[in-house]
């Protein structure tokens, strides 16, 4: 895949406990000048809308254990796309669905779903469940009319797996996000079915990528 498709496939990230305005700045001018996406956090998404217009933005909804109280978590929803995000990145309550609790589960994700007008990807962590709990996790985001299904915050041990982009694929498009960090990776998921890569190393992806289909021969 050449560079100039693959770009707008990658959700450029920078969510770390440490991350400035200054790196926020940074990821939204490289995936503005490549053609990306950005995922940023909740509090600088104003100040990016106004910054990087042009950017399609991503932030994420009670990130990165989704232990908020699901109240909180539609209000934060709703300030975000208020605010001028795009699409909203909604981590479940992994304890609620560990202990069988998916109705409370699945009615948190409609909430959100329903109250902003703005595509909602269901985190789920994979690292987390087992194969039968990610099928469930999968269900309560297809039950919410959520608009796809991702793989990992990257705060847990381990991220993005092949065989859980397959499986989640079987519920709704997927976005592979944790620990790919090379066109190769970017490549492998997309090719299990995901269809959207989530990346800190978004400009790393696109500089391994041929920038014209020639390249490929």
């Amino acid at each position: 895949m050449e560079r100039s498709e693959l770009a707008p496939l990658i959700d450029h990230t920078v969510l770390g406990p440490e991350t400035t305005t200054a790196d926020v700045r940074t990821v939204l001018d490289e995936a503005d000048e490549y053609g990306m996406n950005a995922c940023i956090p909740p509090y600088a998404v104003e100040e990016a809308a106004d910054y990087a217009p042009d950017v399609t933005l991503a932030t994420v909804i009670g990130f990165p254990q989704g232990q908020n109280e699901p109240e909180l978590k539609r209000r934060e929803g709703v300030r975000a796309w208020q605010a001028g995000a795009d699409e909203l990145d909604v981590v479940i309550n992994v304890g609620r669905l560990k202990a069988g609790e998916d109705d409370v589960v699945r009615a948190e994700l409609a909430e959100i779903v329903a109250a902003v007008p703005i595509p909602v990807k269901v985190i789920i962590e994979t690292a987390l469940l087992s194969d039968a709990e990610k099928r469930r996790a999968c269900e309560a985001a297809v039950a919410a009319d959520a608009a796809m299904v991702k793989t990992s915050t990257g705060f847990a041990d381990g991220g993005a797996e092949l065989e859980d982009v397959e499986l989640m694929s079987e519920y709704l498009p997927v976005k592979a996000s944790g620990g790919v960090g090379s066109y190769e990776e970017a490549m492998a998921m997309l090719e299990a079915s995901a269809e959207r890569i989530g990346a800190s190393s978004g400009v790393e992806i696109l500089e391994g990528a041929p920038e014209s289909a020639t390249e490929n021969r």
